[in-house]
């Protein structure tokens, strides 16, 4: 609760009941018991953890006016910005504050942005964020009429959703990369997730800085820098970097400047940052979301992925996002999400499953403490009812070298697809090379774009090198996981998900000592990490990853194991 707000009156104001129309979402257990107001939120003993205990009568009143229909009562006046605390709310307790009418989605967006405001480039200077969105005020106050018509639409009705910077909005907010290039770039319409989530009744509060063009412009860079936003900064410890390349995502989550946040991933990029700054990262199945207004690296293993703070409100978002599009051929074979999945997650769900312990992913050994970290997690798995098969080896011998020839191929083809496809003021990666030596001194201060002159040497994905590669490189990784999966009749795999954040250096780049993102990123897989523990007051995560479309599966174990080890604390 905010200490300060104790000190201040609550001024009254004059408001009118009204029926609840069926579709709104219940506020008692017939159907989710997660959007069940506690009685410590707003029971009669119990104080709101949101407002000043001077307001818990006057919620007594509000809780009578829920059960009388049209009757004319005296009410709290709508707290100020100052009073309110919404620091690590769940959605379900969002919704909650929302369907009472304690707050409006106005309010809550005011809030992340008053937030935003503070520590965005004030203060930490996390600069997470790197455009907010100037409709957010007057979108969420329409979806409050709305709801005071029809109800919700669900549960992310009103609901803050930050986007990282490379997935396009059709509104006034340009779909950069981070790149100063593209600073002007507009979509010309919503990328298929962000469809579905303003269809979802959420709202798009702001757009994430991100490692520039999703660190793929040189492999000396750092991780959360780019030429628009400048260096995202870790919320736990800002000299530290926040990883990437959905930095700003993970941080804006992690930092409380929004509910929830859409990272994307081509190889770590969902998985590594969530991990590093303690918050939840789903890097789906490939085909489960969209991948159409998303600029791209590589079309055979780039995804959107949810980010939040806890498992229930990153499935939440997950199945908003997902689903089958026309503009994206792929997702017509990818398995339809059960919608229902958020509701029916369990602490149980450990008990009987079979956990396969990978003991040669990258960096294994390297960081003793992250070590300890995986044994504690692995025993606390044993004491919940899951069976550990221990020291899982995946043979992925000669993958590495034919990824990289991979993204090469696609970065050229996939990009200039799409800068031609989207009017960007740029056409081409040949353009793209011309323009960042031509503003060298704002664009490349720091590292240079060796990866782009690669991809750009690179021919047509016909040519035999690019074909050979992708076949060699899915195969090794899928191969490797399907064999431990069935010889060992696994439901999930484990292993650390990253490295303390190491410090921020501009000059020597990332300094990456362990990661376990390439078997799903590659095989196009599904992985999730889950905080799993601190070294020095720095988060670690554990990733669980397995069979191809096994997301839900996944999603119910990681559930289960956060549930037990509670370890996600605030920066």
């Amino acid at each position: 609760m905010n200490q300060n707000s104790k000190k201040n009156p609550v001024p009254t104001m004059k408001l009118r009941s009204c029926v609840i129309p069926e579709k709104r979402v219940a506020l008692s257990g017939t159907r989710n018991s997660d959007f069940v107001i506690p009685e410590s939120r707003v029971g009669l003993s119990g104080t709101h953890p949101l407002i000043s205990k001077a307001a818990s009568a006057a919620l007594v009143c509000l809780s009578a006016l829920l059960l009388a229909a049209c009757q004319t009562t005296t009410l709290p006046e709508a707290p100020s910005l100052e009073d309110l605390d919404f620091n690590e709310a769940t959605v379900a307790e969002l919704q909650a504050d929302m369907e009472t009418g304690f707050v409006t989605s106005e309010t809550l967006v005011r809030w992340y942005l008053r937030r935003i405001e503070d520590l965005n480039t004030e203060g930490p200077e996390l600069r997470a964020i790197i455009e907010v969105n100037p409709d957010a005020i007057s979108t969420a106050r329409a979806l409050d009429a709305e709801r005071a018509t029809n109800g919700p639409r669900g549960p992310l009705h009103g609901i803050p959703v930050v986007l990282k910077a490379n997935i396009d909005t059709g509104d006034k907010m340009a779909t950069s990369a981070g790149s100063l290039a593209l600073a002007k770039h507009h979509a010309p319409d919503d990328a298929t997730l962000v469809a579905k989530l303003r269809e979802a009744g959420a709202v798009i509060l702001a757009k994430a800085n991100l490692s520039e063009w999703a660190n793929f412009r040189s492999r000396e860079s750092s991780s959360g820098w780019s030429s628009l936003g400048g260096q995202t900064r870790n919320p736990y410890a800002p000299e530290h970097n926040p990883c990437g390349s959905s930095s700003g995502s993970a941080v804006a989550v992690a930092a409380n400047f929004t509910a929830l946040a859409v990272g994307t991933e081509t190889d770590g990029s969902v998985v590594c940052p969530s991990g590093q700054n303690g918050v939840v990262g789903i890097k789906p199945s490939l085909g489960l979301v969209s991948r159409d207004g998303i600029i791209p690296i590589a079309h055979s293993q780039d995804t959107a992925g949810p980010m939040a703070r806890n498992v229930r409100d990153a499935a939440l978002l997950l199945v908003a996002m997902a689903g089958d599009d026309d503009n994206d051929p792929i997702t017509r074979d990818a398995p339809a999400l059960n919608p229902e999945l958020p509701f029916q997650l369990t602490p149980a769900a450990l008990s009987g499953k079979r956990i396969g312990v990978l003991r040669n992913y990258w960096g294994a050994g390297e960081v003793a403490e992250v070590e300890d970290i995986f044994e504690r997690s692995i025993q606390l798995m044993k004491s919940r009812g899951a069976t550990v098969i221990d020291n899982i080896e995946i043979d992925v011998e000669g993958a590495q070298d034919a990824e990289l020839e991979v993204l090469l191929y696609e970065f050229k083809a996939d990009l200039n697809a799409y800068l031609q496809a989207s009017g960007a003021p740029v056409q081409s990666l040949g353009d793209l090379i011309a323009f960042n030596l031509a503003n060298e001194k704002r664009v490349m201060p720091f590292f240079g774009q060796d990866l782009f002159v690669k991809a750009q040497a690179k021919g047509q994905l016909s040519e035999a090198a690019y074909l050979e590669a992708l076949e060699a490189s899915k195969k090794i990784v899928q191969d490797g996981i399907n064999a431990v999966l069935e010889e060992h009749n696994l439901d999930a795999i484990i292993a650390p998900t990253n490295s303390p954040a190491w410090l921020t250096n501009h000059e020597e780049g990332d300094a990456f000592v362990l990661s376990s993102s390439s078997y799903a990123a590659v095989a196009g897989y599904p992985n999730i990490t889950v905080p799993a523990g601190f070294v020095d007051g720095l988060p670690v995560g554990i990733s669980f990853f397995g069979a191809n479309f096994s997301d839900e599966q996944l999603i119910q174990i990681a559930y289960a194991f956060e549930h037990a080890s509670r370890v996600r604390r605030a920066p």
